[in-house]
């Protein structure tokens, strides 16, 4: 497995400081965020000059691309927002393409129409999931035509809930483009130590197969989010489920300060 990390982890909007930074708190790769370089995390366009920037950063720095974020609510109640958010996905993965960066990463959406990380009551509605699938295969259709793939992340507040819920969509698409990101502490929200290393089990073993990223975040027993290593997670666990399903890919972690990103590589190191 490779160790990577959020670039939104580390302040700036020049690549190449960004990933340095990244390459000098212990980790090889990074999943990547327009924002690091002063646009918006979806914008409408991506500059040629900005793409050659992040290019050679990488090569300067020796960093890996491991993924390029393309978040946006694909639930939202509003069919105009979608379709904007659709509209900037197609320029994500323009851009992912020409960096050769493997996989965008998205969400699956919420009926919140104000924050895409946020539960409603509505996500289990039918019209719900039928809406949020509607974008994904058009996304796919793109993905598809620019030979990336798109990675989907289990979330307690949104659509996609679970492991189970992942693989339904994935058999639904019918599309060979379509993976999980896999976050531990994303799979539940309270829970005793026991609980939540059985919950994680049962996900590693349904996604099996399917993966093509694993998040390093943690919880704490009363549902807030800790750094990894910090919370109750399993980390040890969580990391001999993935080699054993077969997963060699990048474990990137999240949710955490600049000034402890040195700590959380030696660790995951460690476990690795």
């Amino acid at each position: 497995m490779q160790i990577g990390i959020f670039a939104k982890t580390f302040p700036g909007t020049d690549p190449v400081p960004v990933l340095s930074a990244v390459r000098d708190s212990g980790y090889s790769g990074t999943q990547f965020n327009l924002a690091c370089c002063g646009l918006p995390s979806m914008p409408d366009d991506v500059p040629d000059a900005i793409v050659d920037s992040i290019r050679a950063a990488g090569e300067t720095t020796g960093i890996s691309l491991a993924a390029l974020s393309g978040t946006y609510n694909m639930a939202h109640p509003e069919k105009g927002v979608r379709e904007t958010g659709l509209r900037q996905l197609s320029v994500i993965i323009k851009t992912a393409a020409a960096l050769s960066v493997p996989l965008v990463t998205l969400c699956t959406g919420t009926r919140n129409p104000l924050d895409q990380w946020a539960y409603h009551p509505d996500n289990t509605d039918p019209a719900s999931w039928a809406d949020m699938a509607s974008e994904m295969g058009k996304a796919l259709i793109l993905a598809d035509e620019h030979g990336v793939d798109l990675g989907i992340e289990p979330e307690q507040a949104n659509i996609v809930t679970s492991a189970i819920d992942a693989k339904r969509l994935i058999a639904e698409m019918g599309s060979r483009r379509l993976h999980i990101v896999l976050d531990p502490a994303n799979l539940f929200e309270k829970a005793t130590p026991p609980e939540a290393r059985d919950i994680i089990a049962r996900a590693v073993e349904t996604a099996a197969g399917h993966i093509a990223m694993a998040h390093a975040k943690d919880r704490h027993a009363d549902g807030c989010f800790a750094t990894a290593g910090q919370g109750i997670v399993d980390f040890p666990d969580f990391v001999a489920r993935l080699k054993a399903a077969g997963f060699n890919g990048p474990l990137v972690t999240h949710g955490l300060s600049a000034a402890e990103a040195p700590g959380v590589a030696l660790f995951l190191k460690g476990l690795i």
